[in-house]
Protein backbone atom coordinates (compact mmCIF):
# COMPACT_ATOMS: atom_id res chain seq x y z
CA UNK A 1 0.00 0.00 0.00
CA UNK A 2 3.08 2.71 0.75
CA UNK A 3 4.50 1.62 -2.11
CA UNK A 4 1.57 1.96 -4.62
CA UNK A 5 0.87 5.82 -2.49
CA UNK A 6 4.48 6.86 -2.88
CA UNK A 7 4.41 5.71 -7.35
CA UNK A 8 0.73 7.83 -7.31
CA UNK A 9 2.88 10.58 -5.38
CA UNK A 10 5.60 10.91 -8.00
CA UNK A 11 3.26 10.41 -10.74
CA UNK A 12 1.83 13.20 -9.68
CA UNK A 13 5.05 15.56 -8.80
CA UNK A 14 5.90 14.45 -12.30
CA UNK A 15 3.15 15.64 -14.17
CA UNK A 16 2.91 18.54 -12.28
CA UNK A 17 6.52 19.85 -12.56
CA UNK A 18 6.20 18.86 -17.05
CA UNK A 19 3.46 20.97 -17.06
CA UNK A 20 5.32 23.48 -15.54
CA UNK A 21 8.09 22.89 -17.59
CA UNK A 22 5.67 23.42 -20.54
CA UNK A 23 4.16 26.15 -18.85
CA UNK A 24 7.26 28.24 -18.61
CA UNK A 25 8.74 27.43 -21.76
CA UNK A 26 5.36 28.42 -23.52
CA UNK A 27 5.42 32.05 -21.69
CA UNK A 28 9.12 31.93 -23.00
CA UNK A 29 8.20 31.59 -26.70
CA UNK A 30 5.36 34.59 -26.36
CA UNK A 31 8.23 36.85 -25.03
CA UNK A 32 10.67 36.24 -27.39
CA UNK A 33 7.63 36.34 -30.27
CA UNK A 34 6.95 40.15 -28.64
CA UNK A 35 10.34 41.01 -28.42
CA UNK A 36 10.53 39.80 -32.45
CA UNK A 37 7.90 42.14 -33.11
CA UNK A 38 9.41 44.88 -31.30
CA UNK A 39 12.84 44.24 -32.63
CA UNK A 40 11.35 44.17 -36.54
CA UNK A 41 9.70 47.35 -35.70
CA UNK A 42 12.64 49.30 -34.48
CA UNK A 43 14.29 47.56 -37.60
CA UNK A 44 17.10 46.09 -35.31
CA UNK A 45 18.78 43.63 -37.66
CA UNK A 46 21.33 42.19 -35.41
CA UNK A 47 19.24 40.89 -32.65
CA UNK A 48 16.70 39.63 -35.34
CA UNK A 49 19.91 38.03 -37.10
CA UNK A 50 20.48 35.95 -33.76
CA UNK A 51 17.63 35.17 -33.56
CA UNK A 52 17.08 33.91 -36.94
CA UNK A 53 18.05 30.25 -38.07
CA UNK A 54 20.42 30.45 -40.81
CA UNK A 55 18.29 28.28 -42.38
CA UNK A 56 15.42 29.78 -41.69
CA UNK A 57 12.64 30.86 -44.18
CA UNK A 58 9.72 33.78 -44.49
CA UNK A 59 6.37 33.37 -46.64
CA UNK A 60 4.72 36.82 -47.08
CA UNK A 61 1.55 37.52 -49.44
CA UNK A 62 4.20 38.37 -52.24
CA UNK A 63 7.22 35.62 -51.95
CA UNK A 64 9.46 33.35 -49.87
CA UNK A 65 12.59 34.92 -48.56
CA UNK A 66 15.38 32.99 -46.37
CA UNK A 67 17.27 34.86 -43.36
CA UNK A 68 19.67 37.53 -45.37
CA UNK A 69 16.49 38.51 -47.86
CA UNK A 70 14.32 39.33 -44.74
CA UNK A 71 17.07 40.80 -42.67
CA UNK A 72 17.97 43.16 -45.62
CA UNK A 73 14.47 44.28 -46.58
CA UNK A 74 14.01 44.96 -42.82
CA UNK A 75 17.18 47.12 -42.82
CA UNK A 76 16.31 48.70 -46.01
CA UNK A 77 12.70 49.37 -44.87
CA UNK A 78 11.53 47.75 -47.90
CA UNK A 79 8.90 46.57 -45.82
CA UNK A 80 8.83 48.24 -41.85
CA UNK A 81 7.22 46.53 -39.70
CA UNK A 82 5.84 49.55 -37.46
CA UNK A 83 3.58 47.95 -35.01
CA UNK A 84 2.24 44.59 -34.55
CA UNK A 85 -1.35 44.31 -32.44
CA UNK A 86 -1.05 41.07 -30.81
CA UNK A 87 -5.05 39.57 -30.39
CA UNK A 88 -4.40 35.57 -29.42
CA UNK A 89 -1.87 33.90 -29.01
CA UNK A 90 -1.33 30.22 -28.53
CA UNK A 91 2.17 27.82 -28.45
CA UNK A 92 2.78 23.88 -28.89
CA UNK A 93 5.70 22.46 -28.33
CA UNK A 94 6.79 19.11 -29.23
CA UNK A 95 10.14 18.35 -27.83
CA UNK A 96 12.94 20.82 -29.21
CA UNK A 97 10.30 22.68 -31.62
CA UNK A 98 7.56 25.04 -30.32
CA UNK A 99 4.71 26.10 -32.89
CA UNK A 100 3.10 29.66 -32.00
CA UNK A 101 0.18 31.10 -33.63
CA UNK A 102 -0.18 35.08 -33.17
CA UNK A 103 -3.63 36.82 -34.69
CA UNK A 104 -1.82 40.33 -35.26
CA UNK A 105 -3.33 43.28 -36.98
CA UNK A 106 -0.13 44.44 -38.73
CA UNK A 107 0.69 48.15 -39.30
CA UNK A 108 3.69 48.48 -42.26
CA UNK A 109 4.96 50.36 -44.64
CA UNK A 110 5.48 48.44 -47.84
CA UNK A 111 7.12 49.48 -51.01
CA UNK A 112 6.15 53.24 -49.63
CA UNK A 113 2.51 52.84 -48.73
CA UNK A 114 1.01 52.63 -45.61
CA UNK A 115 -1.02 48.81 -45.07
CA UNK A 116 -3.01 47.42 -41.94
CA UNK A 117 -3.57 44.28 -42.32
CA UNK A 118 -5.18 41.42 -40.28
CA UNK A 119 -2.99 37.45 -40.37
CA UNK A 120 -2.14 34.69 -38.60
CA UNK A 121 1.47 34.38 -38.14
CA UNK A 122 3.31 30.96 -37.66
CA UNK A 123 6.46 31.22 -36.18
CA UNK A 124 8.48 27.68 -35.89
CA UNK A 125 11.32 28.07 -33.16
CA UNK A 126 13.63 25.10 -32.25
CA UNK A 127 15.72 25.25 -29.39
CA UNK A 128 19.76 24.70 -29.88
CA UNK A 129 21.49 24.70 -26.60
CA UNK A 130 20.21 26.84 -24.14
CA UNK A 131 18.38 29.44 -27.17
CA UNK A 132 15.62 29.19 -29.13
CA UNK A 133 16.21 29.88 -33.05
CA UNK A 134 13.20 30.68 -35.40
CA UNK A 135 13.18 28.58 -38.36
CA UNK A 136 9.73 29.85 -40.25
CA UNK A 137 7.47 32.67 -40.21
CA UNK A 138 4.42 32.65 -42.25
CA UNK A 139 1.85 35.25 -42.74
CA UNK A 140 -1.71 34.33 -43.86
CA UNK A 141 -4.36 36.60 -44.68
CA UNK A 142 -7.43 36.52 -42.61
CA UNK A 143 -10.37 38.38 -41.24
CA UNK A 144 -10.73 39.91 -38.15
CA UNK A 145 -13.29 37.19 -37.24
CA UNK A 146 -10.20 34.56 -37.19
CA UNK A 147 -9.91 32.67 -33.83
CA UNK A 148 -7.12 30.33 -33.32
CA UNK A 149 -8.30 27.36 -31.51
CA UNK A 150 -6.14 26.63 -27.91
Amino acid sequence: MKKSIISLFLIILSAQWSFAQNSATEQKIKDLSKEKWQWMADKNVDKLAALFHDKSKFVHMSGTWKKQEELDIIKSGSIWYKKADVHDVAVEIVDDTAILWNRITLTAVVRGSDAVTEFTVTEVYKKLGNDWKLLALTFSSVRDTHQIKH
